[in-house]
């Protein structure tokens, strides 16, 4: 039986964003994050960013409903906000490939089951390019071949093996993990002696 939360390959359309060192100030703007919850977040990816720039990727037509995200050196570094990665996710994105990835960033899209995997400066700029060329064309991210391809461009990509694995496995998801275990999590706290003690 397939776990629901395994994520081994993504595909669909991409969008090509070029720049090093995006922060998450400009993924997601500081005035957005004083709402409770991350609902809405998606319309406002970018906010700034778009509002000044009429051609922003984010902004044109043919690349609404990509799934997958190209992005080049340190994406997503700045302040540790999860609302940057939330952000994207609600607007749509389901995986990033690019240069380098901000820490922080990586693990708050590992946590939410988004991969980011990295490749090459020269292929990630073939990718672009190529997206560029043609909005139509498919890409897919396969975790299990550890590749990108689009038409007849593919790509090698990396990811560490622990964060690989949790994809692959499924295990990424803490809360998925927790409700699978439910009856070994409630037997386990039967036998614990402190779960009985008076108050």
């Amino acid at each position: 039986m397939g776990n629901s939360s395994q994520v081994k390959a993504i595909t669909g359309q991409a969008l090509p964003l070029v720049g090093n060192d995006i922060d998450t100030d400009r993924i997601i703007p500081a005035r957005f994050l004083r709402a409770v919850t991350f609902d809405g977040l998606g319309d406002q990816v970018f906010a700034d960013d778009r509002q000044q720039l009429a051609d922003h990727p984010f902004n044109q037509p043919q690349y609404q409903g990509a799934k997958i995200l190209v992005v080049n050196r340190n994406f997503g570094c700045g302040s540790s906000r999860e609302h940057a990665p939330q952000a994207i996710a609600r607007w749509g994105i389901k995986a990033l490939v690019g240069e380098s990835f901000a820490e922080i960033f990586f693990g708050n899209c590992v946590a939410m089951g988004v991969p980011c995997v990295t490749a090459a400066p020269d292929d990630i700029s073939a990718l672009q390019s190529a997206i560029a060329a043609d909005a139509t064309v498919e890409v897919t991210l396969d975790l299990e071949k550890m590749s990108a391809t689009a038409e007849t461009l593919s790509i090698p990509v990396e990811m560490g093996a622990g964060p690989r694995q949790m994809f692959l496995n499924g295990t990424w998801d803490a809360c998925g993990q927790l409700v699978a275990q439910a009856s070994a999590i409630a037997q386990t706290a039967e036998h614990l002696p402190y779960t009985s003690w008076a108050s």
